[in-house]
């Protein structure tokens, strides 16, 4: 994965390997597909929180999971060089504008 980190920094904790999400989630019981067709998303959909940022979905990860979204990808949300939590808010919901007839 790659980060925004200065080459000589390292990360002190390691984000989870993807393989190991899917078998927390197996754990409970639970497939990647199946948290995120409940979500209402396509089956593949959360597949793209395995490989990339997206709050959303990590979020829906870490509630499947029970283990905060921070825990599982700390290169996300803890800044390197100030060892801060990195703020990343969720986008609110879009709402659909209703068209008078």
């Amino acid at each position: 994965m790659t980060t925004n980190y200065p080459p000589n920094i390292s990360f002190p904790f390691q984000d989870w390997h993807p393989a190991d999400i899917i078998a927390a989630l197996r754990k409970k019981g639970t497939t990647l597909a199946a948290v995120s067709r409940a979500a209402g998303l396509g089956s593949s959909t959360l597949s793209n929180a395995l490989s990339r940022p997206w709050p959303k979905g990590e979020l829906l990860i870490g509630q499947a999971i029970g283990v905060p979204p921070s825990t599982i990808w700390p290169s996300r949300y803890f800044n390197a060089v100030t060892m801060e939590f990195i703020e990343r808010p969720l986008r609110p919901a879009y709402k659909k504008a209703s068209i008078p007839e």
